[in-house]
Formats: structure tokens, sequence, C-alpha cells
């Protein structure tokens, strides 16, 4: 019945008071009804009032005219990716369109929605590990036990406790952290306990002590190696269990890239193989970059470092194109590598390596070997193979020779590229 509320004239609307401009209108904001003091809200517009249009204003942020020139507008709008957790879409996401859909229906802006495409990164757990302490008369750990035992049940609602034995004692939920683990015999087991635990990935909390600092991660491993581990970790948009053993994978991969680049070097024309494995790395990596698929480019540039580290001397242009390809990883040592390589910084303002499109096709290509239509092996051809030469090689394979020999052969079907058939009787 109130409603709508008017609000009072102010003279001044400044920011300043955490609860907003409103709250200096103090005969406006507190008021009688019914012989009862009120105190209306004021704070009506928090911090999504400069969030939800702040990629509007990064357009042209000196401008104190307007909001943004026009011509900014036309340069940069609409956003091209939308990155961020699942919670922004009924947080930040939604907040955002409703501003957007307003200026536009208002002339503002001349889109209907500011962002093209929506992209949902997964969350990043942290890993704990449950043991079970059986409590004694005062509450003190009278033992341990493993972390999966099926002596333990839920305890009946309204006990004191959660879990009990099945034989009645109290029983208390533990978690140890990855440090206090240690595998035995394959399985992880409680370093100063000695029982089994249970490895449990979930949200990161304080009360699990499962929360990873990023900064206490940049202190031992350095931050390339917590990036290029958050983006080797898995698909972008799953979620993911935080190992620090996978870390220190990353880190020995980055030590392995550095060690090749100040090798010794050589100037000579890479061979056939180096060729092309560098070419569709160069691609692969790129591909990879445009669709988000971190985790694939990164494999990728490990196979191509285990190749050049296994060469005398590794030449120089794949290894230049390998730290090229890097630098959105792992900028800071890219960019370290790029100088020792006796370039001037910065490598960020190189071009992105081309690649060959005729390099990236494989000689040699791998079918399936089939007798009457069922598949009894696989065998590398070139791609422009004869016939002749699919049966002679198919037949070196042992299993597909079990399947033919001994028998009439009526009909040899071979598709190049795609298959052979052997059909016998």
């Amino acid at each position: 019945s109130e409603l709508p509320l008017t609000l009072p004239e102010l003279d001044d609307y400044r920011p300043g008071d955490p609860q907003g401009p409103l709250a200096r209108a103090l005969e406006w904001r507190f008021f009688q009804k019914n012989g009862q003091w009120y105190a209306r809200e004021t704070n009506t517009m928090p911090q999504w009032a400069g969030s939800c249009w702040y990629y509007l204003r990064y357009l042209d942020p000196k401008n104190e005219e307007r909001i943004f020139d026009p011509k900014a507008y036309d340069d940069w709008m609409p956003v091209d990716l939308y990155v961020g957790g699942a919670e922004h879409a009924v947080l930040h996401l939604l907040y955002a369109r409703f501003w957007h859909k307003v200026l536009y229906d208002i002339g503002v802006v001349r889109h209907p929605e500011p962002f093209l495409k929506l992209v949902h990164q997964g969350t990043v757990l942290g890993m704990a590990y449950r043991w079970y302490a059986v409590l004694g008369q005062n509450g003190e750990v009278a033992r341990a036990l493993d972390g999966d035992s099926d002596e333990i049940v839920p305890a009946p609602e309204g006990d004191s406790v959660r879990f009990r034995l099945r034989s009645g004692e109290p029983v208390e939920e533990r978690f140890a952290l990855e440090r206090d683990i240690e595998m035995r015999e394959g399985k992880p087991v409680h370093r100063e306990l000695g029982v089994r635990v249970a490895p449990i990935a979930e949200k990161m909390s304080k009360s699990r002590g499962n929360v990873v600092n990023p900064d206490a991660v940049v202190a031992e491993f350095g931050a390339d190696s917590l990036r290029v581990y958050e983006m080797f970790m898995g698909p972008l948009e799953q979620t993911k269990p935080w190992q620090t053993s996978g870390i220190q994978g990353v880190r020995r991969f980055l030590d392995r890239v550095h060690q090749v680049a100040t090798r010794s070097l050589s100037d000579d024309p890479m061979d056939a193989e180096t060729e092309k494995l560098v070419h569709r790395t160069v691609k692969k990596v790129g591909d990879d970059i445009e669709q988000l698929r971190f985790n694939t480019a990164v494999s990728a540039m490990m196979i191509l470092t285990n190749h050049l580290a296994g060469l005398e001397r590794p030449p120089r242009a794949a290894v230049e194109r390998l730290v090229l390809i890097l630098s959105p990883f792992a900028p800071h040592l890219a960019e370290e590598l790029w100088s020792t390589l006796g370039h001037a910084p910065s490598i960020a303002d190189v071009e992105w390596p081309s690649f060959d499109p005729a390099l990236i096709e494989d000689d040699e290509i791998e079918i399936a070997v089939q007798v009457n239509g069922k598949v009894r092996g696989r065998v590398r051809l070139a791609k422009t193979a004869s016939e002749q030469t699919a049966r002679e090689k198919a037949l070196q394979d042992a299993n597909v020779r079990k399947f033919v020999e001994g028998k009439t052969e009526r009909k040899l079907i071979y598709v190049p590229g795609r298959a052979l058939n052997f059909i016998v009787a």
C-alpha cells in the first residue's frame, strides 16, 4: 500500500557512507508508524550498481562528458567471451544483462545482449583424506580406523555424535592433508597413524583444511607453474580436484623446457620428423587456445619438449617456436628464454608462429583389417598404398593370419585410407 516509495531530493549524491547517499536524508530515512520507529533501507544499489556495467566504462574510462564515446563502443562491443563460474548465472551475469537491456531500451547501447558467448569454468576442488577417530570416555582419540571402514554407521537422530561403531562406541570423522599422506602398496595411508585414508574431493573450506593458498604455491613452485597446472588439470568447464603432485609434474616440464632452450642449439634445418612435429604442435596449440582446450595444448607442448630433449643439438628454429607458443601459458619463463635465445623483448609483441598445412598431414594412416567383416587387426599404411601392399602388410599381423590361413580367400575389399576386408570361406 506504500509503494511506489518516493525518494527524497538530495543535494549531494557523492559516495562515502557505506549505507549509500540516501542515509543522509535523516527525516526520510527514520519514520514512525503506529507508535513505532522504523528505518528505511538505504543501501538500494550496492556493488552491483558499478560492477554490472563496468565493461562499458572500460571502453572509455577517462571520458568526463559521457559514459563512452560511440566510436569506442563500436570498436569493442559486444563482448566476445564471458568466462565465469556457474554462480554467475544468477549473480553478475543476470544483473549485467538486466542493466544492459535497460540501456538498450533507452538507446544508450546498440546491442540487446552484452556478451556473445558464455563459458562456465569448473570449480577447483580441494583434496581431503578421511579417517575415523574412535572416542574414549573423555572425548580423547582411543584409536584410529580406516577412512573406508565398514564398521562405522550413522548415529541415530538426536545423538551427540554423527557416527558410531556397530558396537556403539562414538566415532568422529577426521581429515588429513595431502602432506600427511604417503602411498603404501598403491594405497593412501596416514603417515603417522598408519590407517588407510579415503580421498575426498570437495569444495575448498577452512573446516576441511583443504584450502590451497595460491601465494604459497607461487612461493614454492613459481607463478608460471601455477598457471600451467591450472590449465593442464583438465577441460576448462569441468570440476577438477587440486593435487600438489600434479603441479610438481608441471614444474618438471617447465624445467625441461628451460634445459632444452639453454643447451647448445643447431642452426641447421630441422630434420623431417622434428619439422612435422613442430608444425603440428603449432597448429594444435593455436586451435586449442581458440577452443579453450588448454589442457590438450599443454599436453602437445610436453610431447614436443620431450622430443627436442632427446636430440643431441635441438634445432634453434624448433626451440624458438616452442618458446613462442608456450608464452601465453608461462609468460615469465618464455620472456626469459626469448632473451636467452638472442631476441629483444618482449615476446608478447612477436607474431604467433605459422605452420605449413602440408607438414601437418600424415604420410601414413592406420586402417582396420577385417576378416569376414570383423576387425582382427590394424595396420599403418601410406595413404597411396596399393591393394597388394595393403594385403601384404595386413598378413604380417599374427591375429589376421590366424583367421585367414587355411581358408579360401573369396574376395578382398580395400577402401584406401579406411579399411581392408578379407572375405574367406
